[in-house]
């Protein structure tokens, strides 16, 4: 109201109806309310200061301490240095039930969370010092983790002494391990095949081991541990107590606590197998043959990515890497045909950050203790829901926010469904970037380096004068144009046609990916259905229908859309601008024995469609994309050198061929197979 009335009395100022004292007693109360309004603005945001600072101060004073947890002085003299002040929640609840008594736990957190921690600061402060034989034994699935491990629990033994601890795993010399071992541990960390060898060769003696850590327990058993754990904790008194960590509670884990373990208490970290609360989880669709733009895509978005790419195969690991690499990104892979020595190699690039993308199989990745992964990308979904949960837990580690992406395919997006439910969370439906998108991300990220970049005066001053005169032609905005196109142009060349990968949201919410063509058969935006008076029973396939556009179409860039082949003849959709193009160069085509007909297909269902095929064939009728023939791939996207999209990579293309191949009959093959020497069709001279 005030201020209402001060505006109304300042119009009548301006119309000059006001005498000057008025004039100036209204100038005065404006000053004063601007006076009296910023002043209250900044005692609201003094005291919201004020209020946040005391509920941290509250908050940092309700946080338990190490001290509280009863951890002895050398070692939080150890974990003070190491930047950690508070204890995390797993390791409040675990540190306290292993100082205080002897029990069996089972603890069930993600990773990142601070299991190792949990378990290894009660080992090392109850560990006798300078015993020749060693008193807890911690078994993980890999070579990665058992170092992980190991140094982990070195830092926080640094001011105890006395206490050693020993990493033994396969890959490295025995020997070696021998000797240490007999200089006498207190804790040692190994591998299951590995301690077995030491077992057998009579190298380590566990009369005396106490604890028993079963580390990732339930990766040991997907890799078949079974059996050498069994015969590990046969040598291993039985008055030991068992302590099992794990991400996922399966049957099988289960099973082995139930053998192993007596009255265990267990420690739940959030709820059962679900994922970190600190991950966002994001989904992106796409055609099959698109998978790997899209990846490329998403690490194109994120300028500073630092993250693992997941994948399900070593072949496929190498490949995917290979093609990065080719492409121009900073990438390289990690598998089991990988000797020891190639894989601390890759492994202490990706640390120091040499390497922003690390594709991994799931197995070589187990362990992996990197800080501060921004991206956790799922190439494929794995074959096992329960490993999606390790393979998130990669980022968000230590409560920071991380995120996980999956790219899917139609076919699989059920699957998506299951891990929600398994892991408790909601995927959000993402969409891959368009290249305009892509280009202005990386052009802010190229100004804000810009502006954050460190200037050694020294170093640079003897040439700014040399460099001065070379510019001094150029102003200010056209020098700021020219650095900017010197490190943008290969990115707006690259995306400059690049086309849209994402899936229409009509076709995306189909079940398990099957086409709704059935039902009905208008075009997509932008494209025009055709018919072609040739179908199944003349031998036609989508290459060969491809080959026939491509071979005589003037314009071989044309795109074809989806191709639907049936009995006796076949729809097939191109863009719009070009259909009249593709119309009048097939006529006089001959395939077979058969000439060719082509004409732009009505809207209506298959089986009313000009009366050549009922509704009783719709159901035998088969629906191809183009993305799953090779032959589209040759004349519509070039290869990419970080420079062009490749709308096929080469290992997609064996899997797609496969699964053409696999939608044939055999009675089709082998009807095929006879009238092949005709089928070739014959180009108008």
């Amino acid at each position: 109201m005030i201020l209402h009335s001060l505006i109304s009395k300042y119009q009548l100022i301006k119309k000059k109806q006001l005498s000057l004292p008025h004039k100036l007693n209204i100038v005065i109360s404006v000053k004063l309310f601007c006076f009296l309004f910023l002043f209250s603005w900044k005692f609201t945001s003094l005291g919201e200061i004020t209020f946040r600072l005391n509920k941290e101060h509250i908050t940092n004073k309700n946080k338990m301490t190490f001290e509280e947890l009863n951890v002895a002085p050398d070692i939080r003299r150890a974990i003070l240095e190491l930047g950690f002040e508070n204890p995390m929640p797993v390791q409040e609840k675990v540190i306290p039930l292993l100082l205080d008594k002897r029990v069996d736990v089972i603890a069930l957190a993600q990773t990142g969370t601070g299991k190792t921690a949990a378990y290894g600061i009660p080992l090392i402060q109850e560990a006798i010092p300078n015993s020749s034989l060693p008193q807890s034994l911690i078994l993980c699935p890999t070579r990665e983790l058992c170092l992980q491990i190991a140094g982990d629990l070195n830092d926080f033994a640094l001011y105890t002494d006395g206490v050693k601890i020993q990493p033994v795993y396969g890959g490295t010399s025995i020997d070696t391990q021998i000797r240490a071992i007999k200089n006498g541990v207190q804790i040692i960390v190994a591998t299951p095949g590995r301690i077995l060898d030491l077992i057998e060769r009579k190298a380590v003696k566990l009369a005396k081991v106490e604890r028993v850590v079963l580390d990732e327990a339930d990766e040991m058993l997907n890799m078949g541990f079974l059996d050498s754990i069994n015969a590990i904790l046969a040598e291993i008194p039985k008055t030991r107590n068992t302590l099992l960590f794990s991400a996922t509670m399966p049957k099988e884990v289960a099973l082995i606590s139930k053998k192993y373990m007596t009255n265990p208490i267990e420690v739940t970290i959030g709820s059962r197998n679900a994922g970190a609360e600190n991950i966002k989880h994001i989904c992106y669709t796409v055609q099959a043959r698109d998978r790997y733009l899209a990846l490329k895509r998403i690490a194109d978005f994120n300028p500073g990515i630092y993250g693992i790419v997941f994948c399900r195969t070593r072949k496929e690991t190498q490949e995917i890497a290979d093609k990065l690499i080719q492409d121009g990104y900073n990438a390289d892979s990690l598998h089991g045909d990988l000797s020891q020595s190639q894989r601390d190699y890759v492994m202490q690039k990706f640390r120091v950050r040499n390497i922003s993308l690390l594709v991994a199989t799931d197995v070589a990745a187990r362990g992996l203790d990197v800080d501060d992964l921004t991206h956790v990308i799922n190439y494929n979904i794995p074959d096992e829901l329960d490993v999606y949960t390790h393979r998130s837990g990669r980022t968000g580690r230590s409560g920071k926010a991380g995120i996980s992406i999956v790219i899917v395919h139609l076919k699989e997006k059920f699957l998506l469904k299951q891990i929600e439910k398994k892991i408790g969370k909601t995927f959000i439906q993402g969409k891959i970037p368009t290249g305009r998108e892509i280009c202005e991300k990386q052009l802010f990220h190229l100004i804000d380096k810009m502006e954050k970049v460190e200037i050694d005066h020294s170093e640079i001053e003897p040439y700014l004068p040399v460099i001065f005169k070379k510019l001094e032609w150029l102003d200010k905005e056209e020098l700021i144009k020219r650095f900017v196109s010197l490190e943008f142009n290969q990115f707006l060349e690259y995306y400059r046609n690049a086309s849209d990968l994402c899936i229409p949201e009509k076709y995306s919410d189909e079940k398990s990916g099957e086409s709704k063509r059935g039902n009905s058969r208008k075009s997509e935006e932008g494209y025009t259905r055709l018919f072609i008076n040739i179908g199944k029973m003349d031998g036609l396939t989508p290459n060969q229908l491809i080959d026939i556009i491509k071979s005589n179409v003037t314009n071989r860039k044309v795109k074809i859309g989806k191709i639907d082949l049936i009995k006796t003849f076949s729809f097939f959709e191109v863009e719009s601008p070009y259909a009249s193009d593709v119309i009048n160069s097939l006529k006089g085509i001959e395939f077979g024995s058969r000439r060719i007909s082509v004409e732009e297909a009505s809207d209506k269902p298959a089986g009313e469609n000009r009366g050549y095929e009922r509704s009783n064939d719709r159901g035998k009728e088969r629906s191809y994309n183009k993305s799953n023939d090779r032959g589209n791939s040759r004349g519509k996207e070039r290869s990419y050198s970080r420079g062009k999209e490749s709308s096929n990579s080469y290992f997609d293309k064996s899997n797609d061929r496969g699964k053409d191949r696999k939608k044939e009959s055999s009675s089709d093959r082998n009807f095929k197979k006879e009238r092949s020497p005709k089928n070739k069709y014959k180009p108008r001279s």
